[in-house]
């Protein structure tokens, strides 16, 4: 079940110092193409064990920091082990009891861990992204590194899928983050989870790509 996510209080613990260079290094080249989502709008926040935020807290979970620093009003719709089939599974209950503004997808990790065919994966990745278009959302989609050796030594880089589908379906991509967090022991939980620091790195940057392709009013 998704769980809704305020902003109570969370901005004042996420400190400012490193903003701008996190920002800079994940929001990527995105040029302006979205339309802006006012504080308090309904954000869906789609995925599995990293969104839901294993490895820490509910209160240090990235959509939790995300709510605290947009003011938006985030529904927490990670589930542990989900793959991209079982998150598309889910997606029209929760489009439908929601109705968010705007829907960041952050999904296909375990498809990779599970070495599930990558045809599959992209093609749920853009029916998921293609679903929340047609329901009147926008759609911030979350690049997810490749499940490689050099990924096991901690050198991610993001799976080409999520680029691709971006590009046919023009939506802005947030590129490297989840990978730059993964990369770093010291924002890490486990091998595969960010831990309080790492989510709140993640928010920021997810924060960062926003306001690059104008999804936060100015």
């Amino acid at each position: 079940m998704a769980r809704s996510v305020t902003r109570r209080g969370f901005a004042a613990r996420v400190g400012g110092a490193g903003l701008l260079l996190v920002t800079l290094a994940g929001c990527g080249r995105d040029k302006k193409t979205a339309q802006p989502v006012p504080p308090g709008s309904t954000v869906l926040a789609l995925g599995d064990s990293l969104t839901f935020g294993t490895g820490a807290s509910a209160e240090t979970c990235y959509p939790t920091v995300l709510a605290g620093l947009t003011g938006w009003n985030v529904v927490n719709a990670g589930v542990p082990g989900d793959t991209s089939a079982q998150a598309l599974a889910r997606l029209p209950a929760l489009l439908a009891e929601h109705r968010p503004k705007l829907v960041i997808v952050s999904i296909g990790g375990n498809d990779f861990l599970r070495k599930l065919p990558e045809s599959d994966t992209r093609a749920h990745v853009h029916a998921i992204c293609k679903q929340s278009l047609d329901a009147g959302a926008q759609v911030l989609l979350v690049a997810v590194p490749r499940a490689t050796v050099a990924a096991a030594l901690a050198q991610m880089t993001d799976h080409a899928l999520y680029a691709e589908v971006s590009k046919d379906l023009k939506i802005p991509l947030q590129r490297e983050a989840w990978g730059e967090v993964l990369a770093q022991p010291d924002l890490r939980a486990d091998a595969v989870h960010a831990n309080a620091r790492g989510y709140a790195q993640f928010a920021r940057s997810v924060q960062g790509t926003a306001a690059a392709v104008g999804l936060l009013p100015r």
